[in-house]
């Protein structure tokens, strides 16, 4: 099954229910100044990136980080191209308890239905729509209880990438997003929103 893209624009993310506490904002780039820019506190980055050779080997490498994901709310990817909204649940439903909900909200609703599902059983309540071919992949980052988790809906749960602050979490998921760049030398093709409060 093949769903439509999602376009990775913040204006379009924040009306999805999350009320206007909280917004999706542009990251310009994954240093120090324009890290900056970032409004605080910010809860989630998600990363859009080209879908490589490069990356499919060094997730290979990386299957064994896999964590066990008791503290964090994952979804596995089974749609093609539901890697936006899968980055997208990860992001707000690991963060709910700061977020208010829009009456409502299909996104609070689907988060409740799921909340004690396995991360399969929760793609598979996910998979009902349709969509396009692309080769881009959505992943998004998270502090769960002070560790900085990597959430992509295409590996088995979550990466733990160590240990982070409220204060610290831009960075330190910037830190890593860095490596998915470096990794793709001659690509340029990589965009970043973050989760701020209004």
């Amino acid at each position: 099954m093949e769903w439509t893209p999602m376009e990775i624009n913040p204006e379009i993310m924040s009306k999805l229910g999350v009320g206007d506490s909280w917004r999706f904002v542009d990251v310009l780039g994954l240093e120090g100044e324009q890290l900056s820019a970032v409004p605080k506190p910010c809860c989630a980055l998600m990363l859009l990136f080209p879908l490589t050779q490069q990356h499919e080997s060094f997730r290979a490498q990386q299957a064994d980080k896999v964590d066990d994901g008791s503290e964090v709310y994952f979804l596995k990817q089974k749609a093609g191209n539901s890697c936006g909204t899968i980055a997208l649940l990860h992001a707000v439903a690991n963060n709910k308890d700061k977020m208010a909900f829009d009456a409502g909200s299909a996104l609070k609703k689907f988060l409740e239905e799921t909340a004690n599902m396995s991360p399969d059983d929760r793609a598979k309540h996910l998979e009902q729509n349709k969509a396009d071919k692309i080769n881009f992949h959505f992943i998004a980052f998270i502090n769960a209880k002070g560790n900085l988790y990597e959430c992509d809906g295409k590996m088995d749960g979550p990466v733990n990438h160590g240990e982070t602050t409220e204060e610290s979490f831009l960075a330190d998921a910037a830190k890593v997003c860095r490596g998915f760049t470096e990794r793709e030398k001659d690509e340029v093709r990589f965009s970043a929103v973050a989760l701020c409060r209004s």
